[in-house]
């Protein structure tokens, strides 16, 4: 029973660590289904000047690393 009480802490901690964590991830996959972007902009297609600037960096990265 001791073990108990000295885990605890530690389980509490992690156990909120968790649900911080799923509720990043529902946050993020909500967002996704709302249409939201590479950048973070809210009801955005992904033909923002920040997604577009992002895309031709990505391209270029992949053909030097080519």
């Amino acid at each position: 029973m001791d073990w108990i009480l000295r885990i605890l802490p530690s389980v509490i901690v992690g156990g909120i660590l968790a649900v911080i964590i799923v509720l990043i991830i529902m946050s993020k996959l909500k967002e996704r289904k709302k249409g939201g972007c590479c950048c973070g902009c809210p009801g955005c297609t992904g033909s923002c000047p920040h997604c577009a600037a992002n895309v031709i960096k990505q391209k270029e990265e992949n053909d030097e690393a080519e």
